[in-house]
């Protein structure tokens, strides 16, 4: 087989990041590969900042902590992650993230999911009304709609915060 010739060092953490102030959190870098299977994310949670708990019910996400430390909610309870740990976060389990006092970086890693696309949306299956329109569950910033809970604030892929919802 053939080696794919875009393979090579996409990144280097410390680089991607060192110098990124305190109390800014949200993705630092994200893959862009043309025709990649996988997507990967570095996202930084500043001091106190937090994903809020959810269950991602598709995909397993392996989770590498970068630097600083946190706790991570699982459906168990917390547990304390820290620089160098490595998280595997099953598809169906609970998760969630809250950073420490010096702020959390950590890099995900999941089976990309495809994008959105634009069309008409399916007909309802029940009479008098039309589908849900998912545009209030949709991540600003990498387009991953969202579950279907009241609770979750940021998005799962990307870290960023979701539209507020009625």
């Amino acid at each position: 087989m053939a080696a794919n010739p875009g393979a090579g060092v996409l990144a280097r953490l410390g680089e991607v990041t060192r110098g990124v102030p305190d109390g800014r959190g949200g993705a630092l870098w994200r893959l862009a590969v043309d025709g990649r299977q996988l997507d990967a994310n570095v996202v930084r949670l500043a001091p106190g900042a937090g994903v809020a708990g959810h269950v991602e019910p598709d995909l397993d996400v392996l989770l590498y902590v970068v630097e600083g430390d946190g706790r991570l909610g699982t459906g168990e309870g917390e547990r304390p992650v820290e620089a160098g740990c490595l998280v595997w976060l099953p598809r169906g389990a609970r998760r969630g993230m809250v950073a420490g006092p010096e702020g959390l970086a950590y890099l995900t890693v999941h089976r990309r999911r495809p994008g959105l696309t634009i069309g008409a949306a399916p007909a309802a299956r029940d009479e008098g009304g039309e589908a849900a329109c998912l545009l209030p569950r949709v991540c600003p910033d990498c387009g991953r709609p969202a579950p279907d809970e009241a609770d979750v604030r940021f998005c799962g892929r990307c870290g960023s915060r979701l539209p507020a919802r009625d």
